[in-house]
């Protein structure tokens, strides 16, 4: 099915409309408190459902420190010269229109026991329910030779907006026949493709701009995402200029030293003139500081997305622990509708429809060829499973690529559409 934003937002409509039966408040209690920490794909979709569907009887308060939300998602394209940056970038406006209060602050703290969250402006804002998305932050030493200190000169790019800017003029500016390195990550990640898809709309930028630039990609995995998709479109479209070398070959053996702009694979040292290191990644730290994670990721229950350290509070996105479904904006997506449905009819005795999710990934490999994978998902007692799943073939005709990429362009309008109003 060619999934555009019609159809897109008209299934959420649906969705909407049956959320909305009629319900009444919680014994003994005023106005119900959901406060949302992370307005990103799960927190803003979280909120904007609640707020709407609730008709006012739920007070929704978001906590989110930027005024512009820039999409992790489909950043690629502006690095590859598809998209311009400002097509990435969304506000809260809309949300605020539909009844959401957005606070833009720091969520500095969780006390479960009073039930507040703290701002780094100082107070706190209390709430019944609690919704966290904070999206990801990196593992500390993950790269040996990188911290966050280092991100200017060798930028992770993996959060939407200035890092993805820093970036793309660090490509702007490789000398000719310079090289590009790109320091993978260790699953689970954020976007299982998406340091793929990077590569490819390196590729294709260096292609039409610096054709003798060389990309090398060390990667601690022996496989990933779309794999044998992404080698078959290098090959067609940029043969002989990446070079992957995967955990047989030594990609998981790297060092990094960003005065000197060097990126040692398996005891080899070369020089680089852009190096994006991607390093491992675990909730962010908010979902940390309330006590909700076990490692670096927070697990959850699947049925409804509640915390298993706390059933009033709930995580979203690449933060949960959650199952099968990989950490993208169309899950947290997902899950944030999910979870919405649930914490209102916990909170007004409205009905609570069982858990259904799904995701897809798209990716453009070069101009109109676009690949997907994705899968359909039930809640059971132990996670989120899997129940089936599709991705795109090798050596599907050029008309069925450019669809698949239109299709993503129209997924695209309609969740940011579905996430901010």
């Amino acid at each position: 099915m060619k999934l555009n934003r019609r159809v897109f937002i008209g299934t959420s409509a649906t969705a909407a409309a049956t959320l909305a039966a009629p319900s009444v408040f919680a014994a003994g209690h005023g106005k119900p408190r959901v406060v949302v920490v992370g307005g990103g794909a799960g927190g803003a979709t979280a909120a904007r459902y609640i707020a709407k569907d609730s008709k006012g009887k739920i007070d929704v308060t978001l906590i989110e420190p930027t005024r512009m939300y820039y999409t992790c998602f489909f950043s690629n394209l502006y690095l590859g010269g598809f998209k311009e940056i400002d097509d990435l970038g969304h506000s809260y406006g809309g949300l605020a229109a539909g009844g959401v209060n957005v606070v833009h602050d720091w969520a500095t703290g969780v006390d479960r026991d009073a039930k507040t969250v703290a701002l780094a402006g100082g107070g706190s804002v209390p709430y019944d329910k609690l919704i966290l998305s904070p999206g990801i932050d990196f593992v500390d030493g993950a790269v040996e030779g990188w911290d966050l200190s280092a991100q200017n000169v060798m930028p992770h790019a993996y959060k939407g907006g200035s890092q993805t800017e820093l970036l793309k003029a660090q490509l702007m500016a490789m000398p000719e026949g310079g090289t590009f390195a790109m320091v993978a990550p260790p699953n689970p990640y954020r976007c299982p493709p998406g340091p793929y898809e990077r590569v490819s709309m390196v590729a294709h930028y260096l292609k039409a701009n610096n054709p003798t630039a060389k990309i090398i990609v060390a990667d601690p995995k022996p496989k990933f995402s779309k794999q044998a998709l992404f080698q078959e479109g290098w090959a067609n479209h940029y043969e002989g200029m990446i070079d992957w070398i995967g955990a047989d070959f030594g990609g998981g053996n790297v060092s990094v030293d960003p005065n000197a702009m060097t990126v040692t694979i398996d005891g080899e040292e070369t020089s680089v003139d852009v190096c994006n290191v991607i390093p491992a990644m675990k909730a962010g730290r908010i979902a940390e500081l309330a006590g909700v994670t076990d490692g670096n990721w927070a697990p959850v229950n699947a049925a409804d997305m509640s915390s298993k350290a706390d059933g009033d509070i709930y995580v979203l996105g690449d933060a949960a622990s959650q199952g099968d479904m990989p950490k993208s904006g169309f899950s947290a997506n997902s899950q944030a509708k999910v979870c919405a449905n649930a914490v209102r009819g916990a909170l007004t005795g409205s009905k609570v429809f069982p858990a259904k999710f799904s995701n897809t990934c798209w990716s453009l490999i070069d101009t109109n060829d676009g690949v997907k994978v994705g899968a359909t998902y039930e809640a059971t007692e132990e996670k989120i499973a899997k129940v089936d799943g599709f991705i795109s073939a090798t050596g599907e005709s050029a008309d069925l690529r450019r669809a698949t990429y239109e299709e993503s362009e129209g997924w695209y309008a309609g969740i940011t559409a579905d996430m901010f109003g």
